[in-house]
């Protein structure tokens, strides 16, 4: 469950860096302040939840699919935001194309290193206490 919460909240965060990255470059991505909130609760869930199906879809009808799975989703997951929430809107099929690519990229790359950041105390307890085992040994 703690692993869980972890993701999801690295998950939040890094979809929300993705949303105004992608604002602050694409002329055509705009954000409200007012529904900011509510698109990114909404993308991450959405994201969470619609993960899983799309991989077992793509693995079932389109194999050639399978590395892509998360830029699918995200492009999926961006059109239902942009559907159900007031927070996003998209003009232009550059930034359709773009869009998902930067959020994807934007919430790879924190994936990778926001836990280095977040959970640096914790992986240093982990590494003192298997160097003392070692020492042990």
């Amino acid at each position: 469950m703690l692993r869980f919460l972890a993701i999801t909240v690295l998950t939040l965060l890094g979809n929300a860096l993705g949303l105004i990255i992608a604002s602050w470059i694409l002329d055509g991505f705009n954000l409200t302040v007012v529904g900011f909130t509510w698109s990114v609760i909404f993308f991450t869930i959405a994201q969470l939840i619609l993960t899983p199906f799309v991989l077992s879809m793509s693995l079932r009808y389109l194999p050639a699919l399978r590395g892509g799975i998360a830029l699918v989703t995200t492009f999926v997951v961006l059109w239902l935001t942009t559907l159900f929430t007031s927070g996003v809107e998209i003009n232009g099929l550059a930034t359709w194309i773009l869009a998902p690519l930067i959020i994807w990229l934007v919430t790879v790359l924190a994936g990778v290193v926001s836990p280095l950041f977040i959970f640096k105390k914790t992986m240093s307890k982990v590494k003192d206490s298997k160097a003392g085992d070692e020492i042990v040994s």
